[in-house]
């Protein structure tokens, strides 16, 4: 056909069907448009038809509308419905208005939840009659060099083709059409939130792919969609601002005033609605084009955090969902972590917990979970009150686990322990830890493991019948994990160690049985040496069960693990506080055979610390201590290491000499002598140093007849030089011997610390020495120093590290492993 042949467009809409809008309060009219040219004479030379909708949409509608009189009126206004089709109409309306709201409600059960945030759907760009044909993307182009209109028309065409993952390949290969939206985007997105919605859009559409990620990346689409945020964020402050300057002038109530603020809250809620449109796409498309870690860095050094974090202000649940999801994928990287930790994440993620919509809860709690790696994060979360909101979530099946193992986080922080007491944690977990099978989860088992090593939540554990039945449960499943909570409830003072006394027997047994589990035998054996009970018979226990052989087989080198030695060893020292068990482990050659241990596990701090313990707790009975004096070289041992470089070791070594000291003479002049010579070493090599630095200064001033420093290492071996002499030295005045005056300041105060050596007993009075910590329930590898020999970690370290490892080996092989969620 030649142009010139051409003379009339004949246009003929044919009306169709009418139907509901499956999600909104629209009704959807669907027609056909036929398109025909004319010749000069009048017939047809060439046609086409389109399917088309329109949406109509009816958001008054409510339980009191007229729908006669409402029907009529959509007839009136809309050409396209046959006046005819007055009763349909009049009935979808009707169906319409009884239709229940899609609103999120909050699940009973455990409900199957997205692990991503919904895509954006028809409605987050621009809306439009006309149905997209990939034939006419030439004709959409053209129209991206008109006017806004045209613009807002043509880009939404091409987002409707691009919607068609069929249809993206087609686009692709057409740059002019790519280069004109990368163009459009760039000089209007100002002008026009349409144009920018849709381009966006078109791009998101793409970005699905990662093939097209290079053309996408190629012209800078990613860089300034995070301009447009910024931008956009920027007027929405500016928005709320304005609004509430107009609220407070509202304050008089004047009428006026009042029908001014109305106007402009609607307009608000307007444009606020039309961003986040436009908000959404933009994070989507960044958040696909963050698969690669090179963009998602470029992005974080132009402030995508700090963008995402100030988008949680909003309450638009899809938004939320996105905006939440972007940032967990960020949180697995500790510098991202930090910098939502100073934009105050914590605070904002305390708003959405809980919230109704089940979808941005669990996505909430899994970013919270990857936050609580993090010491500083999981204070936020007890300072901005989440503890009990999560607490709260421990019956809801969805979150249940994300919930345990952040719960498990906080539980590692000594001062947050006591803050589950004022919360409904306990009674909760251990119903949870009681009604499971045999193997609970292991998030479970970990929280409960660490609740029992604080004091208040061990005594809210044993309430009632708790321990009994925690007892039982290990028994019958012989489950080394609750054995260990029970451990860490027995190593505290006061009522709970007392609810172990029936007990007795029955940790007995499991430890003395053959063939059965060793980490769990190896727990009962922990909790008999955390029992350090003033009225029970030992004595009693050792006899009737037969213990001295058993615990003499197991100090034999090479005999048992390392820790099941340590346990025993903790175990001797436990029961050595009865003046009969001492005599008996003495007649059974134990002290020997801790020597001969010593001396084998020198490397050991730990194991060393609690045979110098078992040291000090039989100096006090005059049988053992004649035996450790006169018969064994364990003083020599001690002199040695009274200079351990673990502190630990140096304190209990020092109040086990100063016992040996005060009932004999002659090791108590050995011990004297040692720690003068310590003293005067030290010194006199601060001395040569000093003397080095002056080697030139001192020639100066030889005429005056006087050495410098005092060279005769004699010294070393006097004594009375120090501590005085004739009726100055009173040896009584030095039982005290570690306390060497040159540490003692005015107040009587040893290196500042009062109870420098002495420790609190159950009661809470000074005791002379109480026992070393050692490891809280759980195995250690035993207690480093650095090279100043100050302590590098404390015996009683928590289950995990601050970055949710574990470090004492246990749980990793129960099938616990720390990760991100």
């Amino acid at each position: 056909m030649q142009a010139e042949d051409a003379r009339y467009l004949k246009r003929k809409v044919k009306g169709g069907s009418i139907d509901v809008h499956p999600t909104e309060k629209a009704l959807v009219v669907n027609y056909e448009l036929e398109a025909t040219i004319l010749g000069e004479m009048g017939d047809p030379m060439l046609g086409e038809r389109k399917e088309c909708q329109k949406i109509i949409r009816v958001k008054g509608l409510n339980s009191n509308s007229d729908l006669t009189t409402l029907s009529k009126e959509i007839i009136d206004k809309c050409k396209l419905i046959h006046p005819s089709k007055l009763p349909e109409v009049e009935q979808l309306l009707y169906y319409l208005q009884n239709r229940k709201e899609s609103s999120p409600t909050k699940a009973s059960g455990k409900t199957k939840l997205s692990d991503k945030p919904e895509e954006p759907s028809l409605n987050d760009g621009c809306e439009i009659d006309e149905v997209a044909n990939i034939n006419d993307v030439d004709e959409y182009l053209e129209l991206l060099y008109e006017d806004i209109p045209d613009k807002i028309r043509g880009s939404a065409l091409i987002l409707q083709l691009s919607r068609n993952p069929d249809n993206l390949e087609e686009l692709f290969q057409n740059e002019t059409v790519i280069g004109a939206l990368a163009r459009v985007l760039r000089e209007d997105w100002k002008k026009s939130t349409e144009v920018a919605t849709n381009i966006i859009y078109t791009f998101f559409c793409f970005s699905s792919f990662s093939q097209f990620h290079g053309v996408i990346l190629h012209f800078k689409i990613g860089a300034l969609s995070m301009a447009i945020v910024e931008h956009e964020l920027k007027k929405y402050g500016i928005w709320t601002e304005e609004l509430q300057k107009k609220r407070a002038a509202d304050i008089p109530k004047s009428f006026k005033l009042k029908e001014d603020y109305e106007k402009s809250l609607r307009k608000f809620e307007s444009l606020v609605k039309r961003q986040e449109q436009l908000l959404r796409v933009a994070y989507y498309l960044l958040l696909n084009l963050a698969e690669d870690l090179k963009v998602e860095m470029k992005m974080k050094n132009k402030g995508i955090v700090r963008m995402l974090v100030k988008t949680l202000e909003r309450s638009n649940f899809e938004l939320l969902i996105l905006v939440v999801s972007f940032l967990k994928k960020m949180s697995i990287f500790i510098e991202n972590k930090k910098e939502m930790a100073e934009h105050n994440i914590i605070e904002k993620l305390t708003k959405l917990v809980p919230c109704d919509h089940e979808d941005l809860l669990n996505i909430t709690l899994r970013l919270l979970l990857n936050l609580s790696f993090d010491t500083d994060c999981r204070s936020k979360m007890i300072k901005f009150g989440l503890l009990p909101k999560l607490v709260g979530l421990l019956n809801n099946e969805n979150h249940k686990m994300i919930v345990l193992c952040i719960l498990y986080h906080i539980s590692m922080e000594e001062k947050a322990k006591s803050m589950f007491t004022y919360t409904d944690c306990i009674p909760m977990v251990m119903k949870l830890l009681l009604e499971s099978p045999e193997n609970p989860d292991p998030e479970l088992i970990a929280l409960c493991v660490n609740l029992a090593a604080n004091k208040r939540t061990a005594a809210l554990i044993c309430e009632g019948n708790g321990l009994r039945m925690l007892m039982k449960r290990a028994a019958k499943f012989k489950d080394p994990l609750v054995m260990k909570m029970i451990r860490n409830i027995s190593q505290h003072d006061g009522a709970t160690k007392n609810l172990f006394v029936e007990y007795i027997g029955d940790l007995c047994e499991a430890v003395l049985a053959h063939g059965g589990d060793d980490d769990y035998q190896l727990e009962c054996l922990g909790i008999l040496g955390n029992l350090t009970i003033i009225d029970l018979d030992y004595e009693l226990i050792l006899k009737e069960y037969q213990l001295v052989p058993w615990i003499k087989s197991k100090l034999q080198p090479g005999a048992a693990e390392d820790d099941v030695v340590l346990e025993v060893i903790i175990l001797v020292g436990t029961v050595c506080q009865d003046d009969a068990c001492a005599r008996m482990l003495a007649q059974a050659n134990i002290i020997q055979l801790l020597i001969e241990l010593l001396n084998a596990k020198q490397e050991d701090d730990e194991v060393v610390c609690q045979i110098v313990y078992v040291f000090y707790q039989m100096i006090f009975h005059a049988i053992t201590r004649e035996i450790i004096i006169r018969d064994t070289q364990a003083p020599a041992y001690l002199i040695d290491l009274m200079h351990d470089k673990n502190s630990e070791i140096r304190k209990v070594c020092d109040n086990t000499l100063d016992m040996i000291s005060e009932y004999d003479e002659e090791w108590a002049k050995k011990i004297q002598m040692e720690k003068f010579r310590w003293h005067n070493s030290q010194w006199l090599e601060m001395v040569e140093t000093r003397q080095l630095e002056d080697f030139n200064e001192q020639y100066l001033y030889q005429e005056d007849g006087y050495d410098p420093y005092i060279q005769d290492t004699d010294i070393l071996d006097r004594p009375e030089l120090f501590y005085g002499n004739g009726d100055g030295y009173d040896h009584a005045m030095m039982m005290e011997g570690h306390l060497t005056p040159e540490y003692i300041d005015d107040g009587g105060m040893y290196n500042g610390k009062v109870d420098y050596y002495r420790g609190y007993g159950a009661d809470g009075e000074y005791e002379p020495y109480a026992r070393p910590e050692s490891h809280i329930g759980f195995v250690d590898d035993g207690q480093n120093g650095d090279e100043y020999g100050r302590g590098m970690e404390s015996y009683g370290g928590g289950m995990v590290d601050q970055y949710g490892n574990y470090i004492n080996g246990d749980m990793d092989q129960y099938g616990y492993t720390n990760g991100m969620r």
